[in-house]
């Protein structure tokens, strides 16, 4: 099952109610586009699942030794600044931008844009939904939704990303006002100065 898309420009659905919407239906995964899109999406597959937990431990490791910051799974919606309420499969913040939220703000969906995000592109996804968190000029052959999607995180400030696709066998980097950076699988993926010291070695995916 795909994901489904709703227009919710007449709406004017607030910030308290997408909030407790996504309580009530804990079983979908709901975000919310800086256009005014309820987007909801299934749960993902054990293929895909096992991806982004290890994704998540690898990153946490990291973190429990550095102690820089926070690690956030794909359950966790931020509230995006400039626009959007989204939930990456993997995400950072460092711990000094963290501890300036409030214990209320922590509690609901953080308003607050990561660092640095995982995005994970599964079977069902569509490539354009995932590139639209990160891009601000979306390619025509790439698809709009999935760059849009990247785009809102650089808009809010996100410092690096990584478009992680296995069907393409391909891995996509967005920093702050710099074109996207491809690299083709096998390959070593660095933290940078965002997470110094951390470090993802990527094999080719196996066909799923």
């Amino acid at each position: 099952m795909t994901a489904v898309i709703l227009n919710l420009d007449t709406v004017n659905l607030t910030d308290e109610q997408f909030y407790r919407l996504c309580q009530v239906n804990q079983d979908w995964q709901l975000e919310r586009t800086a256009k005014e899109e309820l987007i909801v999406m299934p749960p993902v597959g054990g293929i895909s699942g096992n991806r982004e937990a290890d994704f998540i431990i690898d990153l946490g490791l990291w973190n429990r030794q550095t102690g820089l910051g926070k690690v956030f799974s794909s359950s966790t919606i931020f509230r995006l600044p400039k626009g959007g309420d989204r939930s990456p499969d993997a995400a950072w913040i460092s711990l000094t931008r963290w501890q300036s939220l409030s214990r209320q703000e922590q509690e609901k969906f953080p308003p607050i844009c990561p660092d640095f995000v995982i995005e994970l592109r599964s079977r069902t996804d569509s490539l354009e939904t995932l590139q639209t968190k990160m891009t601000s000029d979306p390619a025509p052959s790439h698809g709009a939704r999935e760059r849009a999607r990247m785009q809102e995180y650089l808009n809010s400030g996100l410092r690096l990303g990584w478009l992680i696709n296995p069907q393409q066998q391909q891995v996509e980097i967005y920093r702050q006002n710099q074109p996207v950076e491809i690299k083709t699988l096998p390959t070593d993926l660095s933290g940078e100065d965002i997470l110094p010291g951390f470090s993802l070695s990527l094999s080719p995916f196996e066909s799923n």
